[in-house]
């Protein structure tokens, strides 16, 4: 990596320790000047935050392309499309066609509300992807964090995408998560009140509505993460072995919460996340 790229990455790793957007700022620019992808807006639903940026693969641009919705995490209350362009870039790129919502957030809104908004997002990409040169029948799900949480739940629990006329076992292939916290208790007063009261705790807890039927799921997780517990995805994966269901399970030791999804950016840290998880979504041709 030339210098000027390591002074930017020590840089964007810095910032994020004090400024998330500032650092995602850093870490997006290799993706503004490099292109290799088509860029566009759209609305999903009515809301202010109802809008997704789509990264569409200039390669081969006659070809229909798999489809890779993925929702940024920021614990359920910050983050903004506009910082994962790097996401977009990087997956756009590998030929994927790249779906990233805005979703609103609390303290604005609780659980479930920003899921059902992700399951009006998903429905929108099921309808219309095939105009933006996606495969309606390659859909993807993926996430970062809180991000990784929402998009397992409409993976597992199949209420949100019904909710919308879908079939959550027809629209989505499968799931790939990175450092997300699928079965926490709310122990926290912001998390206490985005998804209390106590007895709805299982209702936001992924293992819940494992039946072992679902898509296939991949769990990624930087073994120095200390913002997620590593018990969220030990206990998700054992519950699907459990079931019957399909799991893979990957872990980086150099990578923690935030550097696992800066793997996507060349600025980032070096690891093979985005290829690991590339290569998942490939092969699953069910």
């Amino acid at each position: 990596m030339p210098l000027i790229h390591r002074l930017l990455a020590a840089g964007a790793l810095l910032f994020l320790t004090a400024c998330a957007s500032v650092g995602f700022s850093l870490f997006n620019i290799p993706s503004s000047l490099q292109g290799g992808y088509s860029f566009r807006e759209a609305a999903y639903g009515a809301g202010p935050s109802e809008k997704m940026d789509i990264y569409v693969p200039l390669e081969d641009s006659s070809a229909k392309h798999e489809v890779i919705v993925f929702f940024y995490g920021g614990r359920w209350q910050s983050g903004k499309k506009e910082d994962y362009r790097f996401v977009g870039a990087a997956l756009a790129r590998r030929g994927f066609v790249t779906v990233i919502p805005d979703f609103p957030k609390y303290p604005d809104v609780r659980f479930p509300t920003f899921v059902q908004a992700a399951a009006r997002s998903v429905a929108w990409v099921d309808d219309h992807v095939d105009d933006y040169g996606g495969r309606q029948d390659r859909i993807h799900i993926a996430g970062h964090s809180s991000g990784a949480h929402m998009a397992a739940l409409l993976t597992v629990d199949t209420q949100y995408l019904a909710a919308e006329g879908k079939d959550a076992r027809e629209v989505i292939k499968d799931f790939a998560g990175l450092a997300g916290p699928y079965a926490f208790t709310p122990d926290e007063p912001d998390l206490m009140d985005i998804f209390g009261p106590p007895d709805r705790y299982p209702q936001m807890q992924v293992t819940t509505f494992v039946e072992g039927r679902e898509p296939p799921m991949l769990l990624l997780y930087g073994q120095e993460d200390r913002s997620v517990k590593p018990s969220n995805h030990e206990r998700l994966a054992q519950r699907i072995r459990d079931k019957g269901g399909r799991v893979e399970v990957l872990t980086y030791p150099e990578l923690g919460h935030i550097g696992i999804v800066g793997t996507f950016s060349e600025l980032g840290p070096t690891s093979s996340v985005v290829e690991d998880m590339s290569k998942f979504f490939r092969a699953n041709n069910r």
